[in-house]
């Protein structure tokens, strides 16, 4: 399997999920959080912020999923860098806030790393294509 098929199946199912745990945050919340890791349900009306971070998780696959159909390798490869922080950001705020560590590192962690190796891999195989060609030498008069 040739490095671009290989990125094109990490960064379809990356997306895939992506989109599939926004749309799950923000249909029902509440049957995704214990998975996430916090220890708890948010007090009072604190499921609006669950409702946000499905709408980030939508945006985020949209945009992945926008560059890919688009074929804009090289950009899908750093904004799969750039989008890794938002699940880093989701296991430093786990661990902040004395949830599980096995979550923190086994979900968010491994969610981070895959993306950012996936990003990476991307930029690796547009790397070549966006290499300047060596000039060619110039005619010598006769």
């Amino acid at each position: 399997m040739s490095l671009k098929k290989t990125n094109t199946t990490l960064a379809a199912a990356i997306i895939l999920f992506v989109l599939y745990l926004g749309l799950s945050f923000i249909l029902a919340p509440e049957a995704v959080t214990p998975g996430v890791g916090l220890p708890s349900w948010p007090a009072g009306d604190g499921g609006g912020f669950l409702v946000m971070k499905g709408i980030r998780e939508l945006s985020m696959g949209l945009v992945l999923g926008v560059l890919l159909v688009t074929g804009h390798r090289r950009a899908l490869g750093w904004v799969l860098l750039a989008e890794a922080v938002a699940p880093f950001g989701d296991m430093i705020n786990v661990l902040a806030h004395h949830g599980s560590p096995a979550a923190a590192f086994g979900i968010h962690g491994l969610t981070a790393a895959l993306i950012a190796v996936t990003g990476l891999l991307t930029l690796r195989e547009t790397g070549r294509t966006h290499r300047a060609p060596a000039a060619a030498p110039a005619a010598r008069p006769a």
